[in-house]
């Protein structure tokens, strides 16, 4: 087959071809929001069941959650750091929230960098804003560590 011996130019081809490229384009746009929308969706989880115990005051529960541990029960000398009684002292009746009636999870993301060299790669761990009790000035700084979704306290405060 010569040049001169090509088929014409059908133009229902070429706005098939473009069709799919241009849904291929969107397809993978809507994944990349998708993903970007949810990239932090496990952490959050593990935060919500936490404040879910708390709202039903099972704190052995929220315990569990907090160490990621349900049978902590069995081995509580693996807590000898963080026991269940200075968890109540925090997060009981008596702790800086009070009774938790509501919660809502604000955002989440890597804290900020702090210091004068940047860090490369992606941090240890994932902090979660909480708005607690409809407190809209102060909110909970909760750390989820990504490797074994352990909770701790965030050293990062966001401003208010």
């Amino acid at each position: 087959m010569t040049l001169f011996e090509a088929k014409p130019y059908d133009p229902k081809q070429g706005r098939k071809r473009r069709n799919i490229i241009i849904a291929l384009a969107f397809a993978v746009l809507v994944i990349i929001l998708v993903w970007w929308q949810m990239r932090f969706w496990p952490e959050e989880r593990v935060v919500d069941r936490f404040f879910d115990a708390l709202q039903q005051q099972n704190f052995e529960q929220a315990y569990g959650v907090w160490m990621n541990d349900p049978d902590w029960k069995q081995h509580p000398e693996r807590y000898s750091s963080y026991t269940f009684n200075d968890f109540k002292k925090d997060w009981g009746t008596g702790g800086e929230w009070g009774i938790i009636k509501s919660h809502k999870i604000y955002m989440a993301g890597y804290p900020p960098h702090r210091g004068s060299a940047p860090t490369f790669g992606t941090p240890s761990g994932v902090v979660v804003i909480v708005t607690v009790n409809d407190r809209i000035a102060h909110k909970a700084s909760i750390w989820v560590q990504k490797s074994d979704k352990t909770l701790g306290f965030s050293p990062y405060v966001p401003p208010d």
